[in-house]
């Protein structure tokens, strides 16, 4: 098996490929035409086009399954080269806007969850992803690949600039080397050109690997996945509590660098009757003491065979209220693709293919 030449990044090419300033042409093709054919590569010699096939492969992923929501979000099943299967999902936060004179104010802008893992060892019980255990860590060039096929499937030209979002299947930190890869790949300048203040790594909270990604100091988003107030609850939502409790999430978070417009974000699965009381909102607002840190509500998105149930809209707004009365930021996000498989693994779990 061939690697993907998606694993590498720029200077590491500039070791395999000669004359260096090939690479930057290769990337044009790859990143900017979305071109995935070494023969549909242009400027690039003949004899250099077959280097490149002997040494690379391309393609890492095709789509097998996709699933568009009237509100315009859309989520892919990817099939890898070894028939394993993950999503991703490609979500219009806001449409296009227009002056009075007809002039374009701005374009639709987009947020991409991607997927780091095929299944996920973390267990959450209110995660169908889990239903089907960890398969394997998903390679930086994996990774890469599901931003740049949906880029490529819905015409997003290469200069327009997209967050993203590590919150598909997997735990981020679980498979840290290849995520910050990934980080690395998405922001080249001569690549996608995705800041790192762009990009968003959603984590069920290993402290540790908290603290290591601190040390790199990449200059991303760091969101937490809490959806508890106490250790008792969170174990039982979270297992990975045991190993990695609230308090050592906190610690972590506290020393955790944050550009100086930004918040570490708090994600907060509410479900009915388990957590979202107002005592619950008055734990949450003494943990946060001290953090600068905004407030994710999310509704849970119900799946068939789950024992949770998606929270009234009257809790849901008390919860954010108690919050945000006392100095907290705090937004309920809109829950989107309820019409559509939108929770992490429901897409994978009705084609049954993995």
């Amino acid at each position: 098996m061939l690697p993907f030449i998606y694993d590498f990044m720029q200077d590491e090419l500039k070791e395999i490929i000669s004359p260096t300033f090939r690479v930057k042409q290769i990337w044009n093709w790859i990143y900017h035409k979305y071109i995935d054919d070494f023969e549909e590569m242009g400027n690039i010699p003949k004899d250099l086009k077959q280097q490149l096939k002997e040494k690379f492969a391309l393609k890492p992923l095709e789509i097998v399954a996709s699933q568009k929501s009237i509100d315009g979000s859309i989520k892919y099943l990817f099939r890898l080269h070894d028939g394993h299967t993950v999503e991703a999902v490609l979500l219009q936060m806001k449409d296009e806007e227009y002056h009075e004179d007809g002039a374009l104010k701005h374009q639709k802008r987009y947020t991409v969850c991607i997927s780091s893992q095929v299944g996920c060892k973390v267990g959450c019980a209110f995660c169908l992803t889990a239903k089907g255990g960890f398969v394997r860590n998903l390679s930086a060039g994996e990774i890469v690949a599901q931003l740049l096929m949906i880029k490529k499937v819905n015409e997003i030209a290469a200069n327009r600039r997209v967050n993203i979002v590590y919150m598909g299947m997997g735990e981020p930190l679980d498979n840290l080397d290849n995520v910050v890869k990934a980080i690395k790949i998405f922001s080249d300048k001569d690549g996608m050109a995705i800041s790192p203040n762009r990009q968003t790594l959603s984590t069920s909270g290993l402290s540790s690997k908290i603290e290591k990604l601190g040390r790199l100091d990449l200059g991303i988003n760091l969101a937490i996945s809490l959806h508890a107030v106490d250790d008792e609850l969170r174990e039982k939502l979270m297992p990975i509590n045991k190993a990695y409790n609230i308090a050592s999430i906190m610690d972590a978070v506290r020393n955790f660098p944050v550009n100086a417009r930004k918040r570490v974000m708090f994600e907060y699965l509410v479900i009915k009757d388990v957590n979202d009381d107002v005592a619950s909102a008055k734990k949450l607002l003494s943990l946060l003491n001290g953090i600068k840190a905004k407030v994710n509500l999310i509704y849970f998105n119900p799946y068939g065979g789950t024992e949770f149930q998606r929270p009234t809209p009257e809790s849901m707004q008390n919860f954010q209220e108690y919050l945000v009365k006392r100095g907290q930021l705090c937004t309920i996000r809109e829950s989107k693709g309820l019409d559509i498989s939108a929770a992490c693994g429901q897409l994978r779990e009705q084609k049954d293919i993995s």
